[in-house]
């Protein structure tokens, strides 16, 4: 399995943070096929609105084929996948990669370079470090330790070549890793995205944990809704709200920190989500931040990146850019949401 991180709440994960809303059955006015499988690690589910070709037993088959693909390329967990091969790659030399591969990591190693430094793909020696690799053991490494992890991680050390023909990739360093937890689901969504395009349907919803794209329209002819979780103490589980938002045909994917951490021996939370830059836990209160853009590959390959530089700044990179985020933030007097001036429009859902 491709262990990814949106779902993936016992394990890497962040948060299956994006879940769909305002979907009740009684009020559909048209035919839809719906399924839903399992995928790295998480689950994955498709809505078409109308019929599909073949009808859900073949929607279902096509789905788990292109999912199988990227698996088989992509997973750490399966040791003979591409990406497993290069990681065991003790070698400098480069080694031929699938077209996938080379554009999952040229678009994560581009957002790197965007977020100068904030995310990272080679950065799994730090989060093994601090317990939250395959193993799960807490662990609160040294100084001396954290510097040993930040020497083997770097996206200055790793090198994609493309040509007409083929695609390499190599390292700078032999043991250089990658690990795509923070992008796999995202262009999982896309992969399916571009499935129902090639089918033909116009009105559909696919996600991949928490990582959704969509077209058209839902079943009652309006805009496709998802909500956006809303943290909750733990004293209040279960009393959390959802904030909608209408895709308008975006991608759309959610980091956070507050399910999946570890208790430091100062007595305060450790998240998994690992500043390439210091080596350590992000310390901020930024709870989680959501990313809508053109695909889901984009929004995941930015939303971690922008977790660890925090609401603030995460706000005035966005609002440079014309990108639309939505931070929620842990106050004295409670949790805080704010967003960039692009996500108003994907608010006003009517």
């Amino acid at each position: 399995m491709l262990l990814f991180k949106k779902l993936a709440i016992t394990t890497l994960g962040i948060l299956f943070s994006v879940s769909l809303v305002g979907c009740d059955i009684s009020s559909t006015q048209q035919n839809e096929v719906k399924i839903t499988g399992k995928t790295m690690g998480t689950f994955y589910n498709i809505t078409v609105v109308g019929d599909y070709p073949g009808g859900a037993e073949q929607l279902k088959h096509e789905a788990d084929e292109v999912l199988a693909v990227l698996n088989k390329e992509m997973s750490i967990f399966d040791k003979n996948s591409m990406l497993s091969k290069f990681n065991q790659h003790n070698s400098t030399e480069p080694m031929e990669i699938s077209s996938n591969l080379a554009d999952v990591i040229i678009a994560s190693i581009r957002a790197g370079y965007l977020l100068n430094g904030a995310t990272d793909i080679t950065i799994e020696p730090l989060v093994s470090a601090w317990g939250f690799g395959p193993d799960k053991l807490a662990k609160f490494p040294t100084k001396e330790e954290i510097a040993q992890a930040k020497a083997k991680t770097g996206l200055d050390k790793l090198h994609v070549e493309v040509s007409a023909n083929k695609a390499t990739i190599r390292k700078d360093i032999p043991d250089l890793t990658v690990d795509l937890a923070t992008v796999g689901e995202g262009f999982g969504a896309d992969k399916l995205a571009e499935l129902m395009d090639s089918r033909g349907i116009n009105n559909y919803m696919v996600a991949v944990a928490g990582a959704i794209r969509s077209k058209g329209h839902n079943s009652r002819g309006t805009d496709w809704v998802v909500g956006i979780e809303h943290p909750s103490n733990e004293q209040d589980v279960g009393k959390h709200y959802d904030i909608p938002v209408c895709t308008r045909g975006q991608a759309i994917s959610t980091s956070g920190s507050y399910r999946n951490y570890v208790i430091g021996k100062d007595g305060k939370r450790k998240t998994h989500i690992i500043d390439p830059t210091s080596g350590e836990p992000i310390n901020h209160n930024t709870v989680s931040i959501t990313v809508i853009g053109p695909s889901a590959l984009w929004t995941d390959a930015i939303d971690t990146g922008l977790m660890v530089w925090g609401s603030e700044k995460a706000l005035s990179f966005a609002n440079d850019r014309n990108i639309a985020i939505y931070t929620i933030v842990k106050t004295e007097d409670g949790f805080k949401s704010h967003y960039s001036r692009a996500m108003q429009k994907y608010l006003d859902c009517k």
